[in-house]
């Protein structure tokens, strides 16, 4: 084992070098990557509605092609799930991933080139491996294995050969994984890739309570539940009486914010590293370079050409786009990409602010339509979880899951935003302790929050609904959303998810 350690740590260091190529010159970089988009696209039949052959420039491509949701985009996508191909790219799609989305209760399938995988999910994987190895070359993770909680795979409900699949990203990623991957990951695929969440996280925990698990790689809600029940089969207090050389949980898909309490409870290491990544169905968009940041670095060779939405375009029927060399620091953007599977000049819903721009680095600060702005307050993904952190850290108080909706202003009842928040450990002192830590971080954050809330006139305090352990568990899996790339929606403008969850509960008591 310690010869492998080594031998894959030489391997993956010399990716560093390729990297600090893009970090000199990225605009360079996007040009290359632009170009060969638009030039091996020029034939199929969306190159050839929007006349690619003909595009020389991104002026010329942001003039002729439109930016698209993934409603208007979608008849392309049906046409190559129904077995039509060189629609939108000219090599065999035989992957869709699949996502439930948040941005509507439909599900999302996202075309998977072979580029897509070899030169973008894959190198994505062995980005990450290369950068953590960098910053700790005293690693030993590739002493044991990783342990990668995935999805599932299904035939694609429109292929009537049944010759395309379909799955979550991750199901797609590990189906596909080179051998030298498949060695060093556990439990074997036909657990890993199962479609029932409870009897998955179950086998997944026989599986694995006896292997030598150096990393992770997971979302964090699912992860901490696969945790807590190794945990109690063993009777041990933490995961390390287990797991003693767990050195990395690699995440991403929501905010780790809310969660790092309870996995400082659960890893009790200060030898124990994170690493967010910002790999999306669409594609692997950042990693995490630094130790003492969680910044993500914007990944410019993976064959996705970038474009950025000002947030006062984010409604626009034809919205003005920026290139990379256009953008600034501390503004919200809404994320644009072209792609070496096919999606052109393609909304994925996600917003973030760039903190530097030599290099490009940002952090995810929400969704274009994940927001609360019921009285003019504009409040964000971002918002809301440094708001729980610090009403966390305040109280002493550990949250699992959330979610909030605004309460609308109604006849004598003034507007409000209603929480529902599950705690692993409730607020040292009071509920109203809590209540008051969040309001207060909230209005030093977010200025129009704050404008909102003078004098409680037209605002008054948020109203917070405790609810017990497994509550969200139970509702996700309600609407059959459990595992995977699935997400409790932090914030709607709406009240769906705020009233289906107190309904729930009341029906529950009934």
């Amino acid at each position: 084992m310690e010869l492998i350690n080594s031998v894959m740590t030489w391997l993956m260091k010399k990716r560093i070098h390729q990297i600090e190529l893009f970090l000199k010159y990225p605009n360079e970089v996007q040009q290359e990557v632009f170009s060969n988009l638009i030039d091996t696209a020029k034939n199929t039949a969306y190159g050839k509605e929007y006349h690619f052959a003909s595009i020389h420039t991104i002026k010329d491509f942001q003039e002729r092609v439109p930016v698209v949701s993934y409603e208007q985009f979608f008849p392309y996508i049906e046409r190559i799930m129904r077995g039509e191909q060189q629609v939108l790219w000219p090599s065999k799609i035989k992957w869709f991933a699949k996502s439930s989305g948040t941005t509507n209760s439909k599900s999302k399938y996202i075309p998977v080139s072979n580029e897509a995988l070899e030169d973008c999910h894959f190198k994505g994987g062995k980005d990450l491996i290369s950068i953590y190895l960098n910053n700790y070359p005293e690693s030993k993770m590739f002493s044991g294995k990783n342990l990668a909680i995935g999805g599932s795979q299904q035939i694609n409900p429109l292929d009537g050969n049944g010759e395309t699949y379909s799955g979550d990203v991750s199901a797609v990623i590990m189906k596909n994984l080179p051998f030298w991957a498949q060695l060093s990951r556990t439990p074997k695929l036909e657990i890993a890739l199962m479609e029932n969440w409870e009897e998955k996280i179950e086998k997944i925990a026989k599986a694995t309570v006896e292997e030598n698990v150096t990393s992770i790689a997971g979302v964090p809600t699912w992860t901490i539940f696969l945790l807590q029940r190794i945990i109690e089969m063993r009777g041990a207090n933490n995961i390390l009486e287990i797991w003693p050389n767990l050195e990395l949980f690699v995440h991403g898909a929501v905010s780790f914010t809310p969660y790092r309490s309870v996995f400082k409870e659960l890893i009790p290491s200060p030898k124990m590293h994170y690493l967010e990544t910002y790999n999306a169905t669409e594609g692997f968009f950042g990693i995490q370079d630094q130790k003492a940041s969680t910044e993500m670095l914007l990944m410019l060779d993976y064959g996705i050409f970038y474009e950025f939405i000002p947030s006062e375009e984010f409604d626009s029927e034809l919205p003005r786009t920026l290139s990379l060399n256009e953008v600034e620091v501390n503004k919200n953007y809404a994320v644009v990409i072209s792609t070496n599977a096919g999606l052109w000049r393609y909304k994925i819903g996600d917003t973030i602010k760039f903190t530097s721009l030599n290099p490009y680095r940002f952090v995810i600060s929400g969704r274009t339509k994940h927001y609360i702005n019921a009285f003019g307050e504009e409040l964000i993904v971002e918002n809301a979880e440094k708001a729980i952190a610090a009403a966390c850290e305040a109280t002493g108080a550990l949250v699992d899951d959330f979610t909030a909706a605004p309460r609308y202003i109604s006849g004598r009842q003034k507007g409000c935003h209603e929480w529902i928040i599950e705690f692993s450990k409730l607020p040292a002192a009071s509920l109203d302790d809590f209540t008051q830590a969040l309001d207060d971080t909230l209005r030093k954050i977010n200025s129009d929050y704050d404008a909102k809330r003078q004098k409680d006139i037209a605002v008054v305090a948020p109203v917070i609904h405790h609810v017990e352990p497994g509550t969200f568990y139970r509702w996700m899996k309600r609407r059959g959303k459990l595992g995977g790339q699935n997400k409790v929606p932090r914030l709607s403008n709406q009240r769906e998810f705020v009233e289906d969850i107190l309904k729930m509960l009341e029906e529950e008591t009934v």
